[in-house]
């Protein structure tokens, strides 16, 4: 039985992440960036911002570790592969998808919890404006 071209290929985007921060090369996005401010591409400032990137970057895994365990599965497994799609991954954006997602959850929880069992007061009947008054209609009457 032949499965269809589609399934197969969207099979590989889902792939479950190990239950640790994952190896990103973060060499080509840094790359990017650093290019994207040298005048040339033999620029020597273009060396020391992709440093900048590379090490900056570490830091943020670092951060990435520390709270690693306390982001969702679920998020951890949609975030890991977004960030590795299209080839230039970053723990940057790692780290911004898992707190966006978190954050969304969270929100999501506390929305839930604010509803239940609580019924809306009506909203009071707007009281008419007395005529005359600033934004009160004005009536034109035929002579």
């Amino acid at each position: 039985m032949m499965l269809p071209t589609a399934l197969v290929l969207g099979a590989q985007v889902m792939l479950p992440v190990a239950d640790g921060v994952p190896d990103l090369n973060v060499e080509q996005v840094c790359d990017g960036i650093a290019r994207q401010g040298g005048v040339t591409f033999r620029d020597p400032s273009v060396a020391k911002e992709k440093k900048n990137c590379v090490d900056s970057e570490q830091v943020v895994r670092a951060e990435l570790a520390k709270q690693w365990s306390t982001f969702a599965p679920a998020d951890k497994t949609s975030c890991v592969n977004e960030s590795r799609m299209g080839g230039e991954s970053s723990y940057t954006e790692l780290l911004t998808c898992l707190e966006m997602a978190r954050d969304v959850r969270n929100m999501h929880t506390e929305g839930e919890g604010k509803g239940k069992g609580k019924t809306a007061a009506p909203a009071p009947a707007p009281t008419p404006a007395p005529p005359g008054a600033a934004g009160a209609p004005t009536v034109i009457r035929p002579k």
